[in-house]
C-alpha cells in the first residue's frame, strides 16, 4: 500500500441498541497528508438487512461493496430468507483472507435481534455491543466507554454515535467532515437524514462539521 494511495483515513462506528443496531462514520478521504474527498461515502446497506461501513483503500471497499451486494441477494433468491448478520460477517471474513485492504464493521437486524461486527483484515470476526474501526477509533472508543449503555433505544443509540464521531474528528487529522448515520431493525435499512444529524449535532452542543 503506496502512500499515494486514496484511503478512508476513518473513524466507524457500530453500536448495538435494545432493538436493533446503529452504524456510523465521518465523511473524510486522505490521500497521504492530503484531504482527498470530503464527501466520501464509507456507509452502504449491503441488503434490505444488513451494513457495513469501511475503513482502508477505496478502491478495495467499493469493489467488496459491489460483490457483497450481489452474492447476498443470490443468496435470499436461493434460500427463500434473508442472510443472517453473523453469516454475513462470516462470508466478509473469507473474503478479505484473500488481500483486500478494507477492516469493515457489519451490523444488522435478523430472527436473532441486532448484532455488529467487526472484521480484521486477516479476516478474523468479533461480535460486540458497540465497536470502532480506522484512524479514530481510539477516540471514539474513549467516547463510547462513558456514552454508551446497554438496551438503547434508537434515539439514544443515534446521539451517541454522533458524539463519539465528534469526539474522533476533533482529534484525528484523518477523520472529520460530514458524519453518516443508519439505524438496522426489524423494518430494515434507514439512512438518518443529514437535516437530522445537523440539528442533533446543534442540540448536543457542537456544530456540523462541514
Amino acid at each position: 500500500m503506496t502512500e499515494d494511495t486514496l484511503k478512508t483515513g476513518t473513524t466507524t462506528i457500530g453500536l448495538k441498541l435494545k432493538d436493533g443496531v446503529i452504524l456510523a462514520t465521518d465523511q473524510r478521504a486522505t490521500m497521504g497528508n492530503l484531504i482527498a474527498d470530503n464527501h466520501c461515502q464509507k456507509l452502504f446497506p449491503i441488503a434490505d438487512n444488513l451494513g457495513m461501513t469501511i475503513a482502508g483503500g477505496v478502491g478495495d471497499a467499493q469493489l467488496l461493496v459491489r460483490y457483497l451486494q450481489s452474492e447476498i441477494s443470490i443468496y435470499k433468491m436461493r434460500k427463500g430468507a434473508p442472510m443472517s448478520v453473523q453469516t454475513a460477517a462470516t462470508m466478509i471474513g473469507n473474503i478479505l483472507r484473500q488481500g483486500f485492504y478494507v477492516a469493515p464493521l457489519v451490523g444488522g437486524y435478523d430472527a436473532k435481534g441486532g448484532h455488529i461486527f467487526s472484521v480484521d483484515m486477516a479476516g478474523g470476526v468479533l461480535e460486540d455491543n458497540y465497536t470502532s474501526s480506522g484512524s479514530g477509533s481510539v477516540f471514539a472508543l474513549g467516547a463510547l466507554e462513558s456514552a454508551y449503555k446497554p438496551d438503547m433505544t434508537k434515539d439514544q443509540g443515534i446521539n451517541c454515535a454522533i458524539t463519539a464521531l465528534n469526539s474522533a474528528r476533533r482529534r484525528d487529522n484523518y477523520s472529520g467532515d460530514g458524519f453518516l448515520v443508519a439505524y438496522i431493525g426489524p423494518d430494515g435499512y434507514e439512512d438518518i437524514p443529514r437535516d437530522e444529524i445537523i440539528s442533533r449535532c446543534e442540540k448536543l452542543g457542537f456544530k456540523f462539521p462541514n
